[in-house]
């Protein structure tokens, strides 16, 4: 855990700070952060490993079935399977594709995959409003209404980003709202219906507003009894949605007065997704 803390909050791309500043404090970081970490994972690991890794070679594995003339790998941002070593195994490649499962661009995700790729390399740089990922979404929560009853609300949670990031040119914001936006197009919902709020802040540092819990606790304050939670920024289950939301901001939404707070699972190894995943694939970027 500490090996993985100390890759990403390392990278220039996820911490925008002069390094002078910033590795000193994180250092100071790494000798309490791992223990905290770890024990955040405990809470939701599985019998089959984390919830992250274990959809995403899912993905893999379905992706390929969906495309059977193109060989399909994996890799992650930080850890194993690095993507340096990927790329060496597809090196007899005629041609290659690289698609960040980050449905909305940002230069802390999607630009810092760059990083990594030999120069030339074809890149997705977003799907943020490609229609069968838009569909992939919608199928999602209108199942998940369909199996658990639908709530008063629609709370669409995006990661966060610094807002000094967006104020020096990152799209990120703006493709979240038009994902939003057409999500809830397509769900036919009315603008009371649903809202949009940004979670994992990380710091002191004023990042996208509104905050996802904060979010969730007014919204029990002012009667809501239940609440639905969809991910559109993540393609699958992980740390931020099952423990951040599902188990720390779910219980500041039932203190705060909240009956239920229902979780529509992210996209993960769904067959809408997949095909969603195809498409994107092969329309490249």
């Amino acid at each position: 855990m500490r090996a993985y803390l100390a890759e990403f909050l390392a990278d220039p791309r996820v911490v925008e700070l002069p390094r002078w500043i910033w590795l000193p404090v994180l250092s100071l970081i790494l000798r309490s952060r791992p223990r905290k970490t770890a024990g955040k994972y405990a809470a939701i690991w599985t019998p089959e490993g984390s919830p992250l890794a274990v959809h995403t070679l899912r993905q893999r594995t379905f992706l390929q079935k969906a495309l059977p003339d193109t060989r399909v790998e994996y890799a992650m941002r930080y850890g194993a399977p690095r993507i340096s070593d990927v790329l060496k195994r597809m090196e007899k490649c005629s041609s290659l594709l690289v698609v960040p499962l980050y449905p909305q661009f940002s230069r802390s995700t999607t630009e810092s995959v760059r990083d990594c790729l030999p120069a030339g390399t074809a890149m997705v740089e977003s799907f943020h409003d490609h229609p069968a990922y838009i569909r992939a979404l919608e199928m999602s929560v209108r199942d998940h209404w369909r199996a658990r009853g639908r709530g008063e609300k629609l709370v669409m949670s995006f990661h966060g980003l610094p807002q000094r990031a967006v104020d020096r040119g990152d799209p990120y914001e703006r493709q979240c709202r038009e994902t939003a936006r057409r999500l809830a197009a397509a769900l036919e919902l009315k603008d009371a219906d649903w809202t949009l709020a940004f979670q994992s802040r990380f710091g002191a540092a004023r990042w996208l507003q509104p905050y996802t819990q904060p979010t969730l606790a007014a919204l029990a304050r002012d009667g809501a009894r239940r609440v639905d939670v969809v991910f559109p920024g993540f393609v699958s289950d992980c740390l931020e949605t099952l423990e951040e939301i599902g188990i720390v901001a779910r219980a500041a939404f039932l203190a705060a007065g909240g009956v239920e707070l229902s979780l529509v699972p992210c996209l993960n190894e769904s067959y809408d997704w997949i095909e969603a995943l195809a498409a994107i694939s092969n329309r490249g970027p």
